[in-house]
């Protein structure tokens, strides 16, 4: 098959939900289905584009771009805001107007004159900001600076599917275009993000026997979840699979030992803890 016909696979496997290669079967890639290492790699390549805001490097293909990304704003037109739109300045030639590049809304240079990294719309350089959205911004640095890599890097945990009582030890990991839940054993499992629909983060107190569980309807939204006096030591996921009317689901446990692999998994699910976010982002 020629790299054209490939691509083309690809976008038809994204427009039919099924991006990572999951079967009806419980989430499995199959050898007939896999896509070549050269595929995959055009599939995450990436552009520098020039948009009204500054530079940005985005996704070859809009489909494989991340789900934790946001869409420009579309900007408040200069006419419909003589005012600054938080403290009430009047624009004239010396209070000059500026444009909140996450929200889009007009502000006086004092009200809108912090310049912040903002990764989730793949900015090269930081982007002038209102101080509601800086603050929303600095607060996802961490998570692109910390977590993202914790989630990247992986770690090892017990992984129950179903209604099996035998669980599997497996790498868990998320995908480099972050798209996926990738889990790596005696088999092969990737579960996109977008189709995961419940969370359960199980988390332990660090007074004895004091447990509690988080839920989340979505791993999308806009802001990570604060930090608590707990850790975290499991996980329940549910999520749909592409032909399948049930919903499938999973657990993940980190081990019993006091290795380090028990303490990079427990740093994972902390990670997935944060990104458990209660809004989820709306399907397009």
């Amino acid at each position: 098959m020629d790299w054209a016909s490939e691509l083309s696979s690809c976008w038809r496997a994204e427009r039919g939900g099924d991006l990572c290669g999951l079967s009806a079967g419980g989430g499995v890639r199959g050898s007939g289905g896999d896509m070549s290492s050269g595929v995959a790699a055009r599939c995450d390549a990436k552009k520098l584009v020039r948009s009204p805001s500054g530079l940005r490097m985005v996704p070859e293909h809009r489909a494989f771009g991340s789900p934790f990304g946001l869409e420009e704003p579309q900007w408040v037109p200069d006419k419909e805001c003589p005012r600054c739109m938080q403290c009430d300045a009047k624009f004239d030639f010396i209070t000059r107007k500026h444009h909140c590049r996450r929200c889009g809304k007009c502000f006086c240079d004092r009200c809108c004159s912090q310049k912040v990294p903002l990764r989730r719309m793949c900015f090269v350089d930081p982007v002038r900001q209102c101080a509601d959205c800086a603050l929303v911004s600095h607060r996802e640095a961490e998570f692109y600076d910390k977590q993202l890599k914790v989630l990247v890097s992986g770690a090892t945990f017990l992984v129950t599917f179903g209604d099996s009582e035998k669980p599997e030890t497996m790498v868990c990991r998320l995908s480099n275009n972050q798209r996926c839940l990738i889990l790596d054993g005696d088999s092969h499992h990737e579960i996109e993000i977008a189709h995961v629909c419940t969370v359960q983060i199980l988390t332990e107190g660090f007074t004895p026997g004091e447990k509690d569980i988080h839920t989340y309807s979505s791993l999308l939204g806009s802001l990570p979840a604060s930090e608590g006096s707990t850790r975290a030591t499991g996980m329940f996921l549910q999520y749909t699979v592409p032909g399948a009317e049930a919903a499938a689901q999973l657990r993940l446990m980190a081990g019993e030992d006091a290795s380090g692999s028990k303490r990079q998994a427990a740093a994972w699910l902390a990670a997935m803890h944060k990104v458990g976010l209660q809004r989820p982002k709306p399907s397009k």
